[in-house]
C-alpha cells in the first residue's frame, strides 16, 4: 500500500484496476485448481465404484451358496463324454466353472495382493483339473468389501458356514441353448433346444385347438 499513488483520480483508478485484475487472476487460478482436484476425485470415485461393483459380483459368484457341493468341477464337456457321463449332468458344473473362471479373472485384475494370490491358486487348480474350494477367497473379498463400504467387520464368534460357487438356476432342467443346439443338431432326435421345443409345442397346441373347433362346427352334436 506504500507504493499506491493517491495524488490523482487517474492513479487511484489505475491502482484499483490493477488490484482487481490481480484478485481476478488469483480467484481464477484457485477455481481452476479446485475444478482439477474435483475432476480427479470424481474419476477416482468412479474407478473405486466400478472396482467395488466388480468385486461384489465376483463375491456373489464365488460365495453365493452355503449348501450342496461347494467345489468347482474343472472337467469340460469332452472329459465327461470320454468318461461316459451324460450331457444333461454336465450342464450345471460347466456353467458354474465358466462363471467361476470369469470371477477369478476379475479378481486377478482388480483384487488386492492377497486376493490375487488366492485367485491365482484357484486358477492353477482348475488348470490342473482338480476340484477347487473358493471359501478362503470369499472371506477375503467379504472383509475387503465391508471395509471399503465403511461397514463394521463381521462379528467375531459367528460360525458362518463354508461358502461355495453360486448354483445357476434356469428353466428346462438348467440346460443351455448352446448345449441343446450341439446335442440336437444333425441327430434328428427329439432333443432340440428348449426354446424351439416350447415354440413348436405352443404352435402345435394352437393348431390342434383350431382343428378341433372346426370339426365341432362342421359336425355339431
Amino acid at each position: 500500500m506504500r507504493n499506491v499513488d493517491f495524488s490523482s483520480w487517474q492513479s487511484v483508478t489505475a491502482t484499483l484496476v490493477g488490484l482487481a485484475l490481480v484478485t481476478l487472476i488469483g480467484v481464477g487460478i484457485r477455481l481452476a485448481m479446485m475444478l482439477t482436484v474435483q475432476r480427479r476425485r470424481e474419476s477416482m470415485n468412479r474407478q473405486i465404484n466400478e472396482r467395488l461393483r466388480t468385486l461384489i459380483a465376483a463375491y456373489r459368484t464365488l460365495g453365493g451358496s452355503f449348501t450342496g457341493d461347494l467345489t468347482v468341477d474343472p472337467r469340460h464337456f469332452r472329459d465327461l463324454v470320454e468318461a461316459g457321463g451324460r450331457a444333461e449332468s454336465s450342464d450345471r458344473p460347466r456353467r458354474i466353472r465358466d462363471a467361476v473362471e470369469a470371477a477369478l479373472s476379475d479378481v486377478i485384475l482388480l483384487g488386492t495382493a492377497e486376493q490375487v494370490r488366492l485367485a491365482e491358486q484357484a486358477a492353477r487348480e482348475l488348470v490342473a483339473g482338480r476340484p477347487v474350494h473358493t471359501h478362503a477367497l470369499v472371506v477375503s473379498l467379504r472383509d475387503f468389501i465391508r471395509k471399503a463400504l465403511d461397514l463394521d467387520p463381521v462379528p467375531k464368534g459367528l460360525d458362518i458356514p463354508l461358502q461355495g460357487p453360486t448354483r445357476p438356476s434356469g428353466a428346462g432342467g438348467g440346460r443351455s441353448k448352446g448345449d441343446d443346439a450341439r446335442q440336437g443338431g444333425g441327430k434328428g432326435e427329439g432333443g432340440g433346444s428348449a426354446g424351439m421345443g416350447g415354440a413348436m409345442g405352443m404352435g402345435m397346441g394352437a393348431g390342434l385347438g383350431t382343428h378341433h373347433e372346426d370339426d365341432d362346427e362342421a359336425h355339431p352334436r
